[in-house]
């Protein structure tokens, strides 16, 4: 049975943790399957926008598998760790918006999965937190990194050292989460914001996304030539074309991602 589930329907791809009898925890086999297949979306042009959620009703992922980490060697989990800060990074650099549908308990790795996406959305009530340092180690894919770009570094600070459990609307409330939903609706909402994007053209949203994840690191001249060669990367576009086209015919642009 494949631990990470993958599948393609109008122009969405669902990606989907499968251990839900381990919480979606990653072991090193899940990591392969999970880099495997972000690998195959980044060239896939029919894949314009990326949904991430867990298998079952209880977990997105609690991360790693302590159960499997237990038996490792130290050298082995310097590997466990090497890799999923690599999927992670993989996940994060992806041309395409990503949409973490948060559908349970979001724990250490698996909260640093949903911090690699462009969007986080949660079932109301659930917890989510940067864990590690309760157990002894430290956040090692991505997490003391990317939480106090999204948050500021005062309050990750505070949730990383200590490794508070918060609800998704704290997480909310915080700008960790976009939205929170009921659980039944958690993958209604999901869709609705990657339909949103859909409207527009392919090209365009991941020059817009290269933009701002490129500019955000920089000082402004330099984010602003960044800028000005990801527009120039839209201007030979058909869909540019398309686009004044449909205008100009008061219709709705066919975008073909060319």
């Amino acid at each position: 049975m494949s631990l990470v589930l993958f599948e393609k329907k109008d122009f969405i791809g669902f990606v989907t943790l499968n251990r839900p009898n381990a919480l979606n925890a990653f072991n090193y086999d899940s990591l392969l399957e999970l880099q495997q297949i972000v690998e195959q979306i980044r060239h896939d042009p029919k894949v314009r926008v990326v949904i991430f959620s867990g298998a079952g009703d209880k977990a997105f992922s609690v991360g790693a598998d302590l159960k499997e980490r237990k038996h490792l060697s130290p050298e082995d989990v310097m590997r466990n760790v090497d890799k999923i800060g690599t999927v992670f990074s993989e996940v994060s650099e992806l041309p395409q918006p990503t949409i973490a549908a948060i559908n349970g308990y979001a724990f250490g790795g698996g909260m640093e999965l949903a911090l690699a996406c462009d969007f986080r959305l949660a079932v109301k009530g659930t917890k989510m937190g940067l864990t590690e340092t309760s157990l002894g180690i430290i956040p090692g894919a991505g997490g003391t990194q990317r939480l106090p770009r999204l948050i500021g570094e005062t309050k990750a600070l505070e949730l990383i050292l200590t490794a508070r459990k918060i609800t998704a609307e704290q997480a909310e409330h915080l700008g960790i989460v976009n939205k929170v939903a009921e659980t039944k609706e958690l993958m209604n909402e999901s869709l609705k914001l990657a339909n949103e994007m859909l409207e527009n053209a392919p090209i365009a949203l991941q020059q817009a996304k290269f933009s701002i994840r490129q500019g955000m690191n920089v000082d402004l001249n330099t984010a602003l030539r960044v800028e000005r060669k990801a527009y120039e990367v839209t201007l030979p576009t058909a869909d540019r074309t398309e686009a004044l086209q449909a205008f100009s015919e008061k219709r709705k642009p066919n975008f073909q991602g060319k």
